[in-house]
C-alpha cells in the first residue's frame, strides 16, 4: 500500500468522525500550546528582568554597608558600620574606576505652593545622570559640588513636575522636601519604570542633603562604575583590600552585576522549566485522549479491519494504518497548537509592546516532534489490537 493511499485512508477516517476527532485535536492542541506558551512566558520573563537590570550597563559593582560573619558554634555577628561619602570619594580615586554614585533613598513629602505629594527621594551626585542614563528635558542635572557641602538643588522627574507645577515652568522655583527647601534646577525627560519603581515620580537631591533629611550616618549603597573592557572579578580583587585597609576590617558587602545576573538567570531558568513541565503534563493528558479515541475506533471499526484483512492486508499493514492515523492526529493537533500560540503571542505583543516576547525555535519544532512521538506511543496498543484481529472474527461482528 502506497504512503499516499495510507494518508487518504487516514483523512477519510478522521472526516467520518469529525466531532470526536475535533475534540481530540483540540485537547491535544491545548496541551501542545501550553508547553510552548509557558516556555515562552518564562523566557520572556527572563529577558525582561535581565533587560531591566542591564539597562544601566553591566560594568557596575555595588558596595553596601554591613557584612554577616560566622563564628564558632554557629554564632552569627552582623557588623554594620557606615559607608560614607568619604568612602565613595576614595573608591572613585582607584585605578580603572570610571566614576562612583553614592545612593541614599527614602520617601518624603514634596511641596510646592499649595500642592504637595509624597514621593521617593533619591540622594545621589552629578554622575547619576550618566550612570542611570537619564535625560534632561529642562534645565540641568545636579552640579558637581563638593560631596559634603553641596547646594540645596533638586531635579524633578517628569511626572512629579507635572503634578506640582502642571504646565508652568519649574526651573528656579522652590520646593520643600521634608523640612528642607530646595531650588529646582532641572526636570528630567520621561524615563519609565525600573522593576516597578516609577523613575518619573522621583526627586533627585545631593546625597549629603539626603543623609541629613533621613537622619542617616551611612549611605545605602555606593555604585562603582568601572572602565569597559575590565573584568569585574579583577576590579573586586583590587578594591576589596583597599576598603578593608581603610575600615580596618571587611564590614561591607560587594555585589557585582555579573553575580547578580547569573543568580537571576538561574532562578528564572528554573521558573521557565517549571512552567514547561506543567505544559508537558497538559500534553500527556492530550495523549490520553488520542489513546482513548483510537481504542474506541478499533472497537467500532472491527468490520472494516476484517474487510481489510480479507482483502489481503497483513497484520503489520493494518497496524501501520492505525499508527499513521494516531500520528496524524497528533501532528494536526501540534499545528493547531502553533496557531493558538502565535495568536496569543501576537495579542501579548500588541498589548505589552515594551515586554520582549521570547520564543525558542527548538522548542517549537521539538514539541511538534514530541507530539508525533506521543501520538505514536498512544496509538501503539490500539493499532496492535487491530492487527491481531483475524478476518473471520472481525467480519462476524457485522
Amino acid at each position: 500500500m502506497k504512503f499516499i493511499d495510507s494518508l487518504n485512508w487516514v483523512r477519510k477516517s478522521i472526516m467520518s468522525q469529525k466531532l470526536r476527532a475535533g475534540l481530540t485535536i483540540a485537547s491535544f492542541a491545548i496541551g501542545m500550546a501550553a508547553v510552548v506558551l509557558l516556555h515562552s512566558i518564562g523566557e520572556s520573563l527572563r529577558l525582561y528582568v535581565l533587560a531591566e537590570f542591564t539597562q544601566f550597563g553591566s560594568n557596575i559593582i555595588a558596595f553596601t554597608p554591613g557584612k554577616t560573619e560566622t563564628f564558632g558554634l554557629g554564632g552569627l555577628l552582623k557588623t554594620v558600620r557606615p559607608l560614607t561619602l568619604a568612602d565613595s570619594e576614595y573608591l572613585a580615586q582607584q585605578k580603572h574606576v570610571d566614576f562612583v554614585v553614592p545612593v541614599v533613598a527614602g520617601n518624603a513629602k514634596v511641596k510646592a505652593y499649595n500642592l504637595s505629594r509624597y514621593t521617593d527621594v533619591m540622594g545621589v551626585n552629578h554622575h547619576a545622570l550618566r550612570a542611570w542614563r537619564l535625560s534632561i528635558a529642562q534645565g540641568r542635572f545636579l552640579p558637581d559640588d563638593a560631596a559634603h557641602t553641596p547646594r540645596s538643588f533638586a531635579v524633578l522627574g517628569a511626572k512629579l513636575k507635572q503634578a506640582l507645577f502642571s504646565n508652568s515652568s519649574a526651573l528656579g522655583q522652590y520646593v520643600h522636601i521634608g523640612s528642607q527647601r530646595f531650588k529646582v534646577v532641572g526636570v528630567l525627560a520621561t524615563k519609565g519604570q525600573f522593576m516597578g519603581i516609577d523613575l518619573d515620580d522621583m526627586v533627585y537631591i545631593p546625597a549629603a542633603k539626603a543623609l541629613q533629611m533621613f537622619n542617616r550616618d551611612s549611605l545605602m549603597e555606593v555604585d562603582v562604575f568601572y572602565q569597559s573592557g575590565m573584568n569585574s572579578a579583577d576590579i573586586v580583587a583590587q578594591l576589596r583590600p583597599q576598603l578593608i585597609k581603610r575600615h580596618g576590617m571587611e564590614d561591607f558587602t560587594i555585589i557585582t552585576q555579573d553575580d547578580m545576573l547569573a543568580s537571576l538567570d538561574k532562578i528564572l531558568f528554573i521558573i521557565k522549566m517549571a512552567g514547561s513541565g506543567l505544559g508537558v503534563i497538559s500534553l500527556l493528558v492530550g495523549s490520553v485522549g488520542i489513546a482513548t479515541i483510537m481504542t474506541i475506533t478499533v472497537t467500532q471499526r472491527t468490520a472494516e479491519i476484517g474487510l481489510l484483512r480479507a482483502m489481503g492486508f497483513s497484520a503489520s499493514q493494518v497496524q501501520q494504518l492505525f499508527l499513521t492515523e494516531a500520528i496524524c492526529l497528533a501532528m494536526i493537533s501540534g499545528l493547531a497548537g502553533y496557531v493558538v500560540v502565535f495568536m496569543l503571542l501576537l495579542g501579548a505583543k500588541l498589548a505589552l509592546p515594551g515586554v520582549p516576547i521570547g520564543i525558542n525555535l527548538y522548542v517549537l519544532f521539538g514539541t511538534l516532534i514530541v507530539s508525533a512521538l506521543i501520538g505514536l506511543i498512544a496509538g501503539l496498543h490500539p493499532a496492535n489490537r487491530a492487527s491481531k484481529l483475524t478476518p473471520i472474527d472481525a467480519l462476524r461482528t457485522e
